[in-house]
C-alpha cells in the first residue's frame, strides 16, 4: 500500500510504501475455521451421491478447501470396500454386502491442518453407508430380457431353438449381429494413428520445453539484475517480488508471456495465498525446474533465515554468472544455426555444379 505523508503541514518528499503481513488467527477464531471446515466437508465429499447415509458412487475426498487456510487429510476404518481417494471397491463391496444387505458402514476421519502453523490440527469424523449401485434403465431392461429368456427356456427344453421375447415392458425389442470381425482391422488403423498422434503429440511438448527452458535461461540474468537493483534500494525481497511481478503484467498485454516471469507470478499468488514466503521461493526453484532458478530459490529462502547480510554480494556475482550463462547460450545456438544451414548449402552447391557442369558436357563436340 502505497501512502502520501504529511508531516506538520508539510508534505514529504516521496510516497510511503506499507506492506501489511498476512493476518493470523486466534485460538478461538481456528476453532470456528475448524469447525466451518467440517461442516463444508460433508458437503463436498458428497461427489454424485444425494447423501451420506445413501452412497453409491465413488466419494470426492479433497485435500483442501477452497477460501479456507486448511489442508486435509483422510483415514479410514475400512479400506476394503474404499480406498483413501474415495474410490469404491465393487469386488470387496459385494462381498461385503452378501453380509450386510442395509448398507456398509465406514468411518471417515479427516485431519485438518491449519496452514500457517501444521501444529495446529482438528480432527472431524463422519460415517457413510455404501449401497449397492443403482442399475440404470438400461441395465434393468437387459436383466428383464435375461429374465424371459431364462423363463422360456426352463418350459422348453426339448426345443431346438430359444425364442427371444420380441416385446418387453411394452417396448419392441430387437437384435442385431455382432460387427463384422473386418471391423477390426478399422479398429487396429485408428489405434496406430492414434499412437502416432501421442507420439507427435510428446515430440511438440519436447520441443515446446526445450524452447521454455531456452526462454527462461535469457530472462534470468534480467531477473537476478531487478532483484538486485531492488534489494539494493532498501526494498525486502517480497517488495522486489511484487514490484517485478507487475511490471510484468503491465507489460504482457504487449510483449507476450515469458515463462519466468509466469512462475514468478505464480509465486506471488501462493503468498497472497497464504503460504509462507521461504516455501513459495524453493516453489518456484522446484517449477522451473533449471539449477539456475533453484539457486535463486534458495538464495531468496536463505535470506530469510539468515537475514540480507552477503544476499547483495551473492546475486551480484549470480548476475555476472548469469550473463556469461546467457552469453555461452547465444554462442551455442548462433553455432547450432550454422549446422542447420548446411543443407540447404550442399543442396544450393548440387544446384551450382549442375548449372556449370551440364552445360559444359553439351558443349563438347560428339
Amino acid at each position: 500500500m502505497r501512502l502520501d505523508v504529511t508531516v506538520d503541514g508539510k508534505r514529504a518528499d516521496g510516497p510511503l510504501d506499507v506492506t501489511v503481513g498476512e493476518r493470523q488467527y486466534t485460538e478461538e477464531e481456528l476453532q470456528q475455521v475448524f469447525s466451518r471446515a467440517g461442516k463444508e466437508l460433508e458437503t463436498r465429499i458428497l461427489g454424485e451421491n444425494r447423501d451420506l447415509d445413501h452412497v453409491t458412487a465413488d466419494l470426492d475426498l479433497v485435500t483442501e478447501i477452497p477460501d479456507l487456510p486448511v489442508t486435509v487429510e483422510w483415514e479410514l476404518d475400512r479400506y476394503d470396500v474404499m480406498n483413501v481417494t474415495g474410490e469404491i471397491q465393487a469386488g470387496a463391496l459385494q462381498e461385503a454386502l452378501a453380509e450386510e444387505a442395509d448398507g456398509v458402514l465406514v468411518g471417515l476421519r479427516a485431519f485438518l491442518t491449519y496452514t500457517e502453523d501444521p501444529k495446529k490440527q482438528a480432527v472431524h469424523a463422519v460415517s457413510v453407508r455404501i449401497l449397492e449401485p443403482e442399475r440404470t434403465a438400461g441395465e434393468e431392461l437387459l436383466e428383464r430380457i435375461r429374465e424371459e429368456i431364462r423363463t422360456y427356456d426352463g418350459g422348453n427344453r426339448t426345443k431346438e431353438s430359444v425364442r427371444l421375447p420380441e416385446e418387453v415392458g411394452g417396448k419392441e425389442i430387437r437384435y442385431h449381429l455382432p460387427m463384422d470381425p473386418r471391423g477390426g482391422v478399422v479398429l487396429v488403423m485408428g489405434i496406430l494413428t492414434a499412437a502416432l498422434l501421442v507420439c507427435l503429440e510428446k515430440q511438440n511438448e519436447k520441443k515446446e520445453g526445450e524452447r521454455r527452458r531456452q526462454q527462461m535461461m535469457l530472462d534470468y540474468p534480467q531477473i537476478v539484475s531487478q532483484l538486485n537493483l531492488l534489494l539494493g534500494a532498501g526494498m525486502s525481497s517480497k517488495s522486489a517480488w511484487k514490484k517485478i511481478v507487475d511490471d510484468y503484467q503491465q507489460r504482457r498485454q504487449t510483449s507476450g508471456t515469458r515463462a519466468a516471469y509466469e512462475e514468478m507470478c505464480a509465486a506471488w499468488n501462493e503468498m497472497c495465498g497464504g503460504v509462507p514466503e521461504k516455501e513459495c521461493y524453493e516453489n518456484f526453484g522446484s517449477r522451473c525446474a533449471l539449477q539456475a532458478y533453484m539457486k535463486l530459490g534458495a538464495l531468496l529462502s536463505q535470506n530469510l533465515r539468515k537475514g540480507t547480510k552477503g544476499l547483495a554480494d551473492a546475486l551480484r556475482l549470480e548476475g555476472i554468472h548469469a550473463f556469461e550463462e546467457r552469453k555461452a547460450l547465444a554462442k551455442r545456438r548462433g553455432e547450432e544455426a550454422g549446422t542447420k544451414l548446411l543443407l540447404p548449402m550442399f543442396l544450393m552447391l548440387a544446384v551450382v555444379l549442375v548449372i556449370v557442369i551440364v552445360p559444359a558436357f553439351l558443349s563438347i563436340p560428339l
